[in-house]
């Protein structure tokens, strides 16, 4: 058994996973619980505190092996806190997440925020193995960013960043969750599709969302739209104009960071792939400048699920390992 075993955590708006890996990133055991967001951060924390105890028995190992735990979070952090700065899913604010588990466990903790766990996940083991820098784009209800160069991942001083959804796009637009008009999440994420294809639906020209969902926005999920695509040619053109406007935007984080690949992940992506890597591809064409076009090499994500709990173990040892820190 390895002396070193490293865990990784994902809180999500609905569910938490957490995981136990060795030194070579075996996985040891997990353990997976709903979130219960509604019930409050205390009561949140003590199901993530549970699910990390369950996740140490399932593996096999002891609380004395562990050498270091890494939680990603669904929104905004400050890194050298650990404290969750608001997760808007959730309902909660200013959660010190890092204190409350390093006080449990008598570990050390870091938090990231859950896409950089992602992004990180798929730069050292996904899609984005052997890359010296990762652009990471995950559309779903809203649009998460991550960025990693040289194996770190990019942070501010006081709290996380690429919070890519929220760049204006277009000028007095629709309003996203964040109450800001035109931004990239009112035009390109999940949500600002299903709102048109329900529009569409109503007047009878999305048919096969009609028979499923109605105009029902709950029920207007990836897989859906995944069949609508293919048989309602007002839904790929709603679908076709969002993501080559994804795909403009991306072109400007290009000119911004080069990034020698660029990493599409989602439920939303993961459903129709093909579709996402190729209107994206073209909205970056058609922005990119001359010198740019063939800079970014655009990818799918490979790790579903563990892409967060894999980055978050990594970057948990990547803080706490000493020899991995000299090896670097």
């Amino acid at each position: 058994m390895s002396d070193k075993n490293w865990i990784g955590f994902d809180l999500g708006g609905t569910k938490m996973l957490a995981a136990v890996f060795d030194e070579n990133y075996k996985d040891l055991g997990r353990e997976r619980k709903k979130t219960k967001g509604a019930q409050g951060p205390e009561a949140g924390l003590e199901r993530v505190i549970k699910c990390i105890y369950d996740a140490i028995e399932s593996s096999g190992v002891t609380l004395d092996s562990i050498a270091g735990i890494g939680i990603g979070c669904p929104g905004p952090i400050q890194p050298k806190k650990g404290i969750l700065l608001q997760a808007p899913n959730l309902g909660w604010k200013n959660v010190p997440v890092a204190e409350s588990l390093t006080k449990e466990f008598k570990k050390p903790v870091v938090v990231i925020n859950d896409v950089d766990a992602g992004v990180y996940g798929e730069y050292l083991f996904g899609a984005g193995q052997g890359a010296e820098s990762l652009l990471g784009v995950f559309p779903g209800t809203g649009i998460g960013g991550g960025f990693v160069q040289n194996g770190v991942i990019l942070q501010g001083a006081k709290i996380s960043c690429m919070e890519i959804g929220h760049i204006p796009t277009v000028p007095e637009g629709p309003i996203a969750s964040a109450g800001l008009p035109g931004s990239l999440e009112a035009v390109a994420s999940r949500l600002a599709m299903s709102a048109l294809i329900a529009q569409a639906s109503y007047r009878g020209q999305a048919p096969t969302v009609a028979s499923s969902a109605g105009t029902d926005l709950a029920n207007i999920r990836s897989g859906l739209l995944a069949d609508a695509l293919k048989k309602d040619s007002m839904v790929e053109d709603i679908m076709t104009r969002a993501v080559v406007q994804l795909g403009k935007s991306i072109a400007g984080f290009v000119h911004m960071l080069a990034p020698e690949k660029i990493v599409l992940g989602g439920g939303l992506v993961e459903a129709m792939p093909e579709f996402f890597s190729k209107k994206i591809k073209e909205g970056m064409k058609s922005w990119l400048l001359p010198a740019y076009q063939d800079v970014s090499e655009v990818v799918v994500a490979k790790l579903g699920d563990d892409a967060g709990i894999r980055g978050s173990a990594a970057w948990a040892r990547k803080n706490f390992d000493n020899s991995e820190n000299e090896k670097a």
